[in-house]
């Protein structure tokens, strides 16, 4: 963490003493930016955390019980992205700093804190094609590549909690085509390690192969807007984004594909087993409209693991399949109203029930998502039983 801090500092130092060269400092733009005289190079540093305070109520159909709170510093990152050497080479590292940033320690990463969440470099090599390398999100569903300091409620739904492909080591190719008028469609391919972000001793299972396609029938949205929630550039004219992914991850070892618990045998083997995901996904904004909808499905070979001696080990890959809808109108004034349905059905191996959330939130955009207070408070329903009322409040402020 000392080593962190103080890279940071010489960092900030360094730019400030070559202040002539910085520019476009205005809040939300980077607390600096800078650019070396010969354009060899530039930098941007960014940091940016959230806060939030959690209420949570169960209730078993006849009465609530104790409530139980909770304040914390949700992410805390330190944020660096620019171009090296040309403006065709740019690169992105991201820190994380908070308890949850660095948490999931294990002997698969040294049992280290993982404070590395992005390390990437991303070269447009010829026309509309580039080629990334290094650890980064996974072309995955939509709700899950938007920035979590882009996001329109307090935070991603339980379909991106129990199925998302999140980040990995590897490579990435990506192209973008014009079908004649406005029409764009994106392609993006990887192949990766297939264990997560921040593993050190692996291979463990096989590799990781995702495919995604976005179709943008009406162009592209204004600052990049497929990829952040709410229509906080209120879209003057209707845009859309559909997107397909395909994920295979060969031999998996984890519970959840690439997350979750790593699934060990007697022998200290690992239960291997290949995990496909599927999403189709959607994005809307029109007018301070936004409408996000997202579908997921996850299947396993063998989803129950099976120990060196063919009984059964107690762990199970997380199958089946989950609903997100999600919209939000965002008024004049920056106040957004937004609601959220998500249902959960799993597959019956899994012993997991089926699950339905509500949710409903209000935010205050005071500098779009740079800088923004907000609230919500959902309704989960476990099977249809056991009932949860969860409230939450927070802001986010990013440099």
């Amino acid at each position: 963490m000392k080593f962190i801090i103080t890279i940071t500092l010489s960092l900030c130092v360094v730019c400030i003493v070559n202040s002539q060269e910085i520019s476009d400092t205005s809040f939300g733009k980077g607390l600096i930016n800078f650019t070396a005289k010969d354009s060899s190079f530039s930098i941007k540093f960014a940091p940016r955390f959230q806060v939030r305070s959690i209420s949570s109520w169960d209730y078993d159909g006849e009465q609530y019980g104790s409530p139980e709170h909770n304040f914390i510093v949700r992410r805390a990152r330190l944020k660096f992205d620019g171009f090296a050497y040309s403006p065709k080479l740019k690169y992105k590292i991201e820190l994380g700093l908070s308890n949850r940033d660095i948490s999931g320690a294990n002997q698969f990463n040294r049992n280290t804190p993982r404070y590395i969440l992005d390390a990437v470099l991303m070269w447009n090599f010829s026309g509309n094609w580039e080629l990334w390398a290094g650890q980064t999100k996974l072309p995955g569903n939509v709700e899950r590549v938007v920035s979590s300091g882009n996001l329109q409620l307090i935070n991603r739904s339980l379909l991106n909690s129990r199925f998302n492909l999140d980040r990995d080591i590897g490579i990435q190719l990506r192209h973008k085509t014009k079908l004649g008028g406005k029409f764009l469609i994106r392609e993006k391919l990887a192949l990766s390690q297939g264990e997560g972000r921040n593993v050190t001793e692996g291979n463990e299972g096989g590799l990781q192969y995702t495919a995604r396609l976005e179709l943008l029938p009406f162009g592209t949205f204004k600052s990049k807007g497929d990829y952040v929630q709410a229509d906080v550039k209120r879209e003057k004219t209707p845009k859309l984004m559909f997107g397909l992914t395909y994920n295979l991850n060969r031999d998996a070892v984890r519970e959840r594909s690439g997350l979750g618990d790593y699934m060990f045998r007697s022998d200290e083997s690992l239960y291997q087993t290949d995990v496909t995901t599927f999403f189709a996904d959607a994005m809307f904004k029109y007018h301070g409209f936004s409408f996000m909808g997202e579908y997921a499905k996850r299947t396993a070979n063998n989803p129950i693991a099976i120990d060196v001696d063919g009984t059964p080990t107690g762990d199970v890959v997380l199958t089946g399949n989950a609903l997100n809808l999600q919209a939000g109108y965002l008024f004049n004034s920056n106040y957004e109203i937004a609601t959220r349905f998500t249902t959960l059905d799993y597959e019956s191996v899994t012993g997991t029930l089926p699950t339905k959330q509500y949710t409903l939130g209000a935010s205050k955009y005071i500098v779009g998502h740079k800088l923004k207070v907000q609230t919500d408070i959902s309704y989960t329903t476990l099977n249809g039983n056991d009932d949860n009322i969860m409230f939450r409040l927070g802001f986010d402020i990013h440099f």
